[in-house]
């Protein structure tokens, strides 16, 4: 069958079932990883499977499977998981790399797959992905005589909460009233396993899991889909709210007056925990604005490292600079672990319950004197020539820039302004996010750069 190529990705495989993504499809992605961590190890390679709660992923996990074995490699099916959970079990168990059936918060009708390496390395698209995308579309794989076996591993999620638990002292954190949304979906199983341990009282929203998502889509970046949780924070008079995406690996959060905490000062905040037990360690942020980030981390005395958009370029970063830590304005959150560089959404809930205990503070108080940005939101919009548009925009301001940064996209710090204008991997889109010092700044450099990308 033909193979519809924008089903692999930059950072994933991910495609509508089963129209573009289906069991035949999976089957061949599965023979070709095989092949690719066969060509990179010696000996019997083992492989962990994990799958979340779509309607197509029983089948999609099944039809994996069997392409790993029938190409000779061995398969610990893991279950149920989100993608934080499956990180750890590739990486604390010492897997030769892992599959996880899941398309992260995107709509029902699609699927995906994320894929890893040893210690949860991720595969993306210039790390394999093409290669991979090479093999299932030639279709043609050597025959192996010796097949692959499969076993089960249970009591994954207990194992990873034990382990996430030694990085907070719980005696210190207080009976906050907590609401969870995870949409329906995976984060559902760590935020109940990990409240079951805490002194507070969980609230729970939409915890059934269910791969229709009846709710809302499972997207916190999307306002419309955290505006349930804001009003049941209110209501409730919850002292934090947090809204989980699709697989459990992004992470929002919500004050006791039921706004949403930027992200970028959610990241600082983090990264000023982390640096009072680690001073001067290296910290990694995404390229978007979020200049309090930067801020908060020069403040703390770590020393901020800027990287490209996207969770895989992030974590490769860590790795090569060896940093501690590292925040997507998109809701990942990364630790360098033991084993393995990956998101810990516990340890990250965690660590934010400690410090509201200790601070004394209500979350709204606590995030105030941070508020001193005012940002855009990403505005995403359809232009045919994006790399044009963009030199067009370098042109037209770095005569007056204070600095101009082409590590993604283009990043230009006007001084009382700034603003980064990235192309989409996969749309005819340029995604934009602009900073200012005041909100009607913001408002008019934005409405400013929004003309000329439309002109």
């Amino acid at each position: 069958m033909k193979i519809n190529p924008s089903i692999f990705k930059a950072y994933d495989i991910r495609g509508i079932y089963p129209s573009e993504l289906n069991e035949e499809v999976i089957y061949k992605i599965g023979r070709a990883y095989a092949v690719l961590i066969q060509k990179e190890n010696e000996g019997k390679i083992t492989i962990a499977v994990g799958k979340d709660m779509r309607l197509s992923s029983p089948k999609l996990k099944e039809a994996l499977i069997k392409g790993l074995v029938t190409q000779g490699v061995n398969v610990v099916e893991i279950g149920l998981v989100s993608t934080p959970t499956f990180y750890f079990a590739v990486a604390n168990y010492g897997y030769d790399g892992g599959m996880q059936v899941s398309a992260s918060h995107n709509p029902r009708e699609w699927n995906g797959l994320k894929l890893v390496r040893k210690e949860a390395i991720p595969v993306s698209e210039d790390t394999g992905i093409k290669k991979i995308k090479a093999m299932v579309e030639k279709g043609e794989f050597m025959e192996v005589e010796e097949k692959g076996e499969v076993s089960k591993k249970e009591g994954v999620l207990q194992d990873q909460i034990k382990h996430d638990f030694k990085y907070a002292d719980i005696s210190k954190i207080k009976l906050f009233k907590v609401v969870v949304d995870p949409a329906n979906a995976m984060g559902a199983l760590y935020s109940e396993a990990m409240f079951d341990r805490l002194p507070c009282e969980l609230i729970k929203m939409n915890f059934e899991l269910d791969g229709t998502f009846p709710n809302h889509e499972a997207d916190p970046m999307k306002e419309e889909n955290t505006k349930d949780l804001r009003k049941r924070v209110v209501k409730e008079r919850a002292d934090i709210g947090i809204a989980i995406d699709g697989d459990g690996d992004r992470i929002f959060f919500v004050d006791n007056k039921g706004e949403l905490v930027p992200q970028q000062i959610i990241r600082g905040l983090l990264a000023k925990i982390f640096l009072r037990e680690y001073p001067g360690a290296t910290i990694c942020y995404d390229i978007r604005p979020g200049k309090i980030t930067v801020d908060m981390i020069k403040e703390a005395g770590g020393k901020p490292v800027v990287t490209r958009v996207g969770h895989s370029l992030i974590k490769e970063k860590m790795r090569e600079v060896d940093a501690l830590f590292g925040g997507e304005s998109s809701g990942h959150f990364f630790l360098k672990l033991e084993k393995g560089v990956y998101e810990v959404p516990v340890i990250v809930i965690l660590k934010l319950l400690q410090e509201l205990s200790e601070s004394g503070k209500s979350f709204s108080e606590l995030i105030k004197p941070y508020k001193k940005y005012f940002h855009s939101g990403e505005i995403n919009l359809v232009v045919e020539d994006k790399l044009g548009k963009i030199k067009e925009i370098e042109e037209l301001y770095k005569g007056e820039a204070k600095e101009v940064n082409n590590l993604d996209g283009i990043m230009v710090d006007m001084g009382d302004f700034w603003f980064n204008l990235r192309p989409s991997n996969t749309e005819a889109k340029l995604r934009l996010n602009l900073e200012a010092t005041s909100n009607k700044l913001m408002e008019e450099k934005r409405d400013e750069v929004l003309k000329i990308i439309r002109g």
